[in-house]
């Protein structure tokens, strides 16, 4: 089956104005025209699309992303390069991911904090608070907030 620039962007939930984006920057080698150069998209391509679009998300350089297609387009040889740029992407996501986490068991502390701050109808309650006084569940990022290392 083939689609049009705008049903293809239907499908990625994205603008066709992007797609023309990665056309114009090269990214979009393997890429079939009408005789009249409309573009004309397959099933290959909107998997294609998806992965640059999966690794445009995780914060890839669309200069990474275009010598990952290229060097899949060349084959086997690359099989190795490939690998290691994959990986070393999914690292930094790992990473990013544990700060999130971080970050959202501050937010948890803090929505705590202030739920009970709301149902006390006052923060004070929250003056003589020590790790030993708080849930269990919200000690980490207590003492995370608390410690300047």
């Amino acid at each position: 089956m083939t689609y049009s620039i705008g049903e293809i962007a239907d499908l990625l939930g994205v603008a066709p104005s992007t797609i023309r984006f990665y056309d114009k920057k090269g990214m979009l080698p393997f890429l079939a025209r009408s005789n009249g150069g409309i573009r004309r998209f397959t099933d290959t391509d909107y998997e294609w699309l998806k992965i640059i679009e999966c690794l445009k998300s995780t914060g890839m350089p669309l200069s990474d992303i275009k010598n990952y297609i290229y060097m899949a387009l060349e084959g086997d040889s690359t099989l190795k390069a490939r690998h290691e740029l994959i990986k070393k992407q999914r690292e930094a996501i790992s990473k990013q991911l544990a700060e999130f986490e971080e970050m959202r068991d501050i937010l948890d502390y803090k929505n705590w904090y202030y739920e009970t701050s709301v149902a006390a109808g006052t923060n004070s309650i929250h003056a003589d608070d020590t790790a030993e006084k708080i849930p269990e569940q919200f000690r980490a990022a207590y003492l995370k907030l608390r410690n300047k290392k």
